[in-house]
């Protein structure tokens, strides 16, 4: 039987997880954050110092990240330990596109991710699902919001937490992540020349749900 692939992309803070998450419950398919992933490295980089791209190289092998999916929540582990509450930080998320750059990164995720997408129906986010891991896939959807918008989204999310960030200084980091992005040799995020655009912002989260599902329901049919 075959499996329906769904790719979205988008920068930073443009509600790529939390939008596929919801329209995956929605839908019965399994959700792939693989923003997560690259989190996951970034956060075991901050946590041995090896951040510079050839100390990462020089011990990616040693590192494993899988998902769990339990419940439909899916939990990331990285070297067998749950760090799904520990790589949403604004550190884990400059330190995640700092290691995404590195072609050895890329490489040693992407068996992982190409597997999960052949054997299940998925969503799957990131910043290159639709140009370079599923570049077949069923529909492609570039989901994004302008930097101030998200920086907004951001800080709301954050403000009750411990020590959180001013808004201008969320703002810089988001600016400065949709850089790093766009101007990497490696995979840089673009819009795929066959992708749906939706622009989230002027669009609440229920709105966008709603778009995206219907958008998805019309290639099942």
């Amino acid at each position: 039987m075959k499996t329906v692939n769904i790719a979205i992309d988008g920068p930073s803070g443009a509600g790529k997880s939390s939008i596929s998450k919801a329209v995956a419950t929605d839908l019965g398919f399994i959700h792939v954050d693989t923003g997560a992933m690259y989190r996951a490295i970034g956060l075991y980089a901050i946590r041995n110092d090896c951040l510079a791209p050839e100390a990462i190289e020089r011990v990616i092998g040693e590192i494993t990240v899988e998902l769990k999916f339990l419940g439909g929540a899916q939990r990331v582990m990285l070297c067998g330990e749950d760090v799904t509450d520990y790589i949403r930080t604004p550190e884990v998320s400059m330190a995640a596109s700092k290691v995404s750059a590195v072609p050895a990164v890329r490489a040693h995720l992407l068996d992982l991710q190409k597997k999960i997408a052949a054997e299940n129906n998925i969503i799957m986010d990131g910043r290159d699902i639709g140009s370079v891991v599923l570049p077949h896939a069923d529909l492609k959807i570039f989901l994004t919001a302008s930097a101030e918008e998200r920086a907004s989204r951001r800080y709301l999310e954050l403000r009750e937490k411990p020590n959180c960030p001013p808004y201008e200084e969320i703002l810089k980091d988001i600016e400065q992540r949709d850089y790093n992005d766009t101007h990497r040799k490696i995979a840089p995020l673009t819009v795929p020349e066959d992708a749906v655009t939706v622009d989230s912002s002027n669009m609440g989260f229920n709105e966008v749900v709603e778009r995206i599902t219907a958008l998805i329901r019309e290639v099942m049919e």
